[in-house]
């Protein structure tokens, strides 16, 4: 696998989501969450249900709870403004029967039922925007955890708080993962 690199500059954040805004509501939403997801992996944010943006009354939630598949502990997440934002906007153009239906639902269908996104249909969407937008780094469905991961430690967020949420081994690995130098001060507000 090669390694892909975060979206460092928020300039090319917002033109990704333009691009992707203008094209595809689910696209958009995937990304934004994805950016914001608080770490998430890309398998956990395609495997996302309604069940687990909304109660059992059709209502946001404020915030996502999963499993974690490698550990088996309960993984969780606020939704930030501009996850909330993506999500209602998304579910207001999409239609719904179920809570168990996959957030972000395929083309494809498997008899007669929606089907979640896959990694490589993930993949296609992000570096074919990334390329819209003007970047040259390489860019993967990794590029999502990475950058919410490299905003938060901008932002302020401790990187030994990072490292536990990424689960590595030490703040090392953790700096090294997400392309930070040592010398590289917090100094942003993370709401992407």
């Amino acid at each position: 696998m090669e390694k892909v690199q975060p979206i460092r500059d928020r300039k090319q954040i917002e033109a990704i989501k333009k691009i992707l805004k203008s094209s595809n509501m689910r696209d958009y939403c995937i990304f934004t969450l994805g950016i914001n997801g608080g770490g998430l992996r890309i398998h956990e944010l395609l495997r996302l249900t309604l069940g687990h943006v909304l109660d059992e009354q059709g209502n946001l939630r404020d915030r996502v709870v999963i499993r974690d598949k490698e550990t088996g502990k309960a993984k969780e997440f606020w939704l930030n403004e501009a996850a909330v934002k993506a999500i209602k906007e998304f579910l207001s153009k999409r239609s719904w029967n179920a809570l168990d239906e996959p957030l972000f639902p395929s083309r494809k269908k498997s008899g007669g039922n929606l089907v979640a996104l896959n990694r490589d249909q993930a993949y296609k969407v992000i570096n074919s925007a990334a390329r819209a937008a003007g970047i040259q780094e390489k860019v993967g469905t990794e590029t999502l955890r990475k950058t919410w991961g490299y905003h938060a430690y901008l932002a302020g967020f401790p990187l030994k708080a990072i490292q536990r949420i990424f689960n590595h081994s030490s703040e090392k690995k953790t700096r090294d993962y997400l392309g930070i130098k040592e010398e590289e001060p917090a100094r942003i507000n993370l709401n992407l």
